[in-house]
């Protein structure tokens, strides 16, 4: 089947297999910051923007995005940039594994609630697999970004 989107902000067009997943679609362009980590959609680690909310690309026919506009996190390279500094002043990217994941969701937090409770930032990571830390560094580079961005830092 030949499907069409826009992807980062450019238009592609495809044929792929019917059971084709999003992850591999994706993957197969390029977009290497979509990792498949658990196999059970439920790591966080394949987190895209389907129309601008965040989707589990492991859990998604690419069929189904059809016609629609996706983001990872090379198309958000400005948004990510910002916020990744704070998450690494922290010490919450041992080993960066599930960073990509875990900054999209944040992004997506930030668009929705930009003045979120620390249960509601636990609430968007929650969905988030993180083997080397207890989320603290996670929650206090968001909550030092919040605070930077209440101090009118640049967006």
């Amino acid at each position: 089947m030949t499907i069409r989107m826009i992807l980062n902000g450019k238009k592609v067009e495809a044929l792929i297999p019917d059971d084709m997943l999003l992850i591999d679609f994706l993957r197969d362009r390029g977009c290497y910051s979509v990792k498949r980590g658990c196999e059970s959609s439920n790591c966080g680690l394949c987190t895209v923007f389907l129309d601008e909310k965040p989707v589990l690309s492991c859990s998604v026919l690419a069929a189904r995005a059809d016609g629609h506009k996706i983001d990872t996190l090379e198309g958000l390279q400005k948004e990510a940039e910002e916020f990744g500094a704070f998450i690494a002043d922290q010490g919450a990217e041992q080993c960066g594994f599930c960073n990509p994941g875990m900054i999209m969701n944040a992004i997506a937090m930030f668009r929705e609630n930009p003045d979120p409770t620390d249960d509601e930032i636990r609430e968007y990571l929650a969905g988030n697999l993180c083997r080397c830390s207890g989320y603290e560094g996670q929650l206090r580079g968001i909550r030092a970004f919040l605070e930077f961005k209440k101090r009118g830092g640049a967006s």
